[in-house]
């Protein structure tokens, strides 16, 4: 074999050789190492530009954003407000025996007092005023009162009219809003807060007549004054009860309708006259 045939051989093994070298590959999957580039042509290197001194003590630059501000509770009700929300407030506090009063809707003295208790007994700020913390700890507590419960002392917004009661004279008298409203041709001319027998002794439903009036009547049956009597159906009349006046909600009637506010009762019994319509309903 001449010089110039082994001189091409040689050439190709180096090829060959080169082009089986194993590459190191980094951690990032790409070549590196001290033999990365090897079999490739050379460029002149190009300087990166040198980090600050402190560069690698440097703690990463956070990309989280800062923290929004504690929005202050906001205060709801205070002293001297009136309003339903203050009714509700007072018959949720009643639930959890903190307000012993019947609700009125008015942000008074006994009002202030059991929400410092309310909130001293849950280390809140013991200011007295409803804030939305205060509010939010007392829903969490108890639950929506009904609206017996925050007209516990009576004064339920009259409910509407039976048809019944729209034409004449009549006392239109609703279950549902525990009410007598005093009617004349479809005007009301008063209303009041009345309550009605038990279930065992219930008020009866529909449409009478007053058939009787008496003016300062005691009960044979019970042997219990029944001023300002005017009766409508049997034994079952109108009347004022003192039993009424004194416990509210708490007691009922044999039947009767009772109502609570004297004066009322007074000026109602100088105007009814015999005949005239009573209709009782849902």
């Amino acid at each position: 074999m001449g010089r110039s045939a082994i001189a091409v051989g040689a050439v190709a093994v180096l090829v060959l050789t080169a082009g089986c070298k194993a590459v190191a590959v980094d951690t990032d999957g790409k070549p590196g190492g001290a033999d990365a580039g090897a079999g490739r042509p050379t460029h002149p290197a190009t300087s990166a530009p040198s980090a600050p001194p402190d560069a690698a003590s440097a703690p990463p630059a956070s990309s989280a954003a800062p923290a929004a501000p504690a929005v202050p509770p906001r205060t709801l009700m205070r002293a001297g407000d009136r309003s339903g929300q203050v009714r509700e407030l007072q018959a949720r506090l009643r639930q959890i025996a903190w307000f012993h009063e019947n609700p009125t809707g008015t942000y008074g003295a006994h009002t202030v007092g059991a929400v410092k208790g309310f909130q001293a007994k849950r280390g809140l700020p013991a200011t007295g005023d409803t804030d939305t913390v205060t509010w939010r700890r007392l829903l969490a507590m108890t639950r929506e009162p009904t609206r017996y419960e925050r007209y516990a002392g009576g004064g339920i917004p009259a409910a509407a009219p039976d048809k019944r009661c729209l034409t004449g004279r009549v006392l239109c008298i609703a279950k549902s809003s525990r009410t007598l409203t005093w009617m004349i041709d479809g005007r009301a001319v008063s209303t009041m807060d009345v309550r009605f027998g038990s279930q065992y002794t219930p008020t009866r439903e529909g449409a009478f007549t007053v058939y009787w009036k008496s003016r300062h009547h005691v009960s044979t049956l019970y042997d219990t004054a029944m001023p300002y009597a005017m009766f409508f159906s049997g034994g079952q009349a109108v009347h004022y009860s003192s039993d009424f006046a004194a416990t509210g909600y708490a007691g009922a009637s044999h039947g009767c309708v009772n109502v609570r506010d004297e004066k009322k009762i007074a000026s109602l019994f100088a105007q009814v006259r015999n005949g005239d319509r009573v209709v009782i309903y849902k």
